[in-house]
């Protein structure tokens, strides 16, 4: 047999056992999988994390968490059970090296951040923004975004089950920290989804619409169905897409019998008027797809929708090796048949330098992702670029390794550029991570980070224009 750098194993789902945790000792299997208890026991706060993980995990990592909510988080804490139970799944809380193992684990990192994950020297980029896509500037009315010719993003609520600490939308979603002042919408919910309606029935041109957030599984279900339903029946639509880390982080959610006769409905009537309805999770590590999960996509597939797709985002820590995307692809694709769709280069929100990774890292990551699975299952890996939108990392027009900055082209006007006649011809500036550098582009930042703050410029994370220097 010939030796690969990688090799196929098929891994068996498993529900990790939730009662190995003080708190939920006496939780049953009827509990444990009802939406309703898992919304009333998320963790919120270091005192209930302290309350469900008992002494197993040490003061210190206490003291860590509660440092980085008071000085560094973008998102307050929310995690489910169901995400909760998958972090050190095979570790007891009373076993000597829960600590350390809870510590280490990968979904750990990006949805229960500690101060001492943060980087020390560059905690967020000098070009770190809080709406670091630029979406807020590109709304057609109150929370939808036109950023591409025929598609369109409704944010039709700012509230998620599981709030991640690398969010994006950190400007809008989720409750204040004591480091930031969330945006609010100032419509009224129906006002705003409303005028999102007017606008798509008015506007041909549009035939593809992403219901996200927020997380559409926070949305109450008659209102949500209201909506797509609504959606259905504008003729220029033709691609529906509900984003919901839900159906990893809440599965009982997607399990419910409210949401899947719902969905039964949406997707009869999908396929009479030959529109396509998908949903988009969220799953960044093998780990997080327990048999819930693959009951979940498995339930939302029987309705007659098209496909329940993954994109997931590159984190440093909790991904960031073709091992590790390898394995949550196959175990996405065999155990749950979710399909592998993206993985998104972190973006550039404050706080987020230690999970991001260089284009470089990215590109390399592509190349040895290639020819492992199916064509139509493998994964593209994308940037985000500001003021651009989605870019296969292969595509960059320039890349100057040495001070980490690439330069891509766009071949589209937003609303943003409509009167702009350079806006096909001009390069757009996107930042790998400053510690990812050589020294010399480390020192070249770091003076440029002095200039700036002589002269008053620098701030906390909260970026300039993202032009190139």
């Amino acid at each position: 047999m010939i030796e690969q750098p990688y090799v196929y194993r098929r891994a068996e789902l498993a529900e990790p056992d939730w009662t190995r945790f003080p708190g939920w000792a006496q939780v049953t299997r009827e509990e444990w999988e009802s939406a309703q208890w898992q919304r009333a026991h998320c963790v919120k706060n270091i005192k209930q994390l302290r309350t469900v993980l008992g002494t197993g995990l040490s003061e210190e990592f206490f003291a860590d968490t509660e440092r980085d909510q008071r000085e560094r988080a973008t998102m307050s804490m929310l995690v489910p059970p169901q995400m909760l139970n998958t972090m050190a799944p095979r570790t007891a809380a009373g076993d000597p090296g829960f600590t350390g193992a809870f510590y280490a684990d990968p979904v750990r990192r990006y949805m229960i951040p500690v101060f001492s994950d943060r980087r020390g020297d560059w905690p967020s980029h000098p070009y770190a923004s809080r709406d670091s896509l630029h979406e807020a500037e590109m709304w057609a009315v109150e929370g939808l975004t036109h950023r591409y010719p025929t598609k369109v993003l409704a944010e039709v609520l700012p509230t998620c089950p599981q709030y991640c600490g690398h969010c994006t939308r950190m400007d809008l979603v989720g409750n204040p920290t004591p480091v930031i002042t969330k945006h609010k919408f100032t419509l009224a919910r129906q006002d705003r989804l409303e005028a999102m309606l007017a606008y798509l029935r008015a506007t041909p041109g549009v035939r593809d619409v992403v219901v996200s957030g927020g997380d559409v599984a926070n949305l109450p279900w008659p209102r949500l169905e209201a909506f797509v339903a609504a959606l259905l029946e504008i003729e220029n639509i033709r691609d529906i897409r509900l984003a919901s880390k839900a159906l990893m982080g809440l599965p009982q959610f997607w399990l419910s019998d409210e949401v899947r006769a719902g969905m039964g409905r949406l997707g009869a009537t999908a396929r009479e008027r030959g529109v396509s309805i998908a949903i988009h999770t969220h799953v960044n590590a093998a780990q997080s797809v327990t048999p819930l999960v693959a009951k979940a996509a498995r339930a939302m597939l029987d309705t007659g929708i098209r496909d329940v797709r993954n994109q997931g985002v590159l984190l440093s820590g909790t991904n960031d090796s073709v091992e590790a995307l390898l394995d949550l692809s196959f175990t996405l694709l065999d155990g749950a048949g979710i399909m592998p769709y993206y993985f998104y280069m972190c973006d550039m929100i404050p706080g987020s330098e230690h999970w991001r990774i260089s284009l470089a890292q990215a590109q390399h990551l592509q190349h040895q992702l290639m020819g492992y699975l199916p064509g139509f299952a493998t994964p593209r890996i994308v940037c985000d670029v500001p003021y651009v939108g989605k870019r296969w990392v292969h595509q960059v027009a320039r890349y100057d390794t040495r001070l980490g900055i690439s330069y891509w082209t766009k071949n589209y006007r937003t609303a943003v550029e409509a009167g702009d006649p350079l806006a096909l011809r001009r390069e757009y500036a996107y930042y790998d991570p400053i510690h990812t550098l050589p020294a010399e582009g480390q020192r070249w930042w770091a003076d440029r980070d002095r200039d700036r703050a002589g002269d008053g410029l620098a701030t906390a994370g909260i970026g300039l224009s993202p032009a190139a220097p």
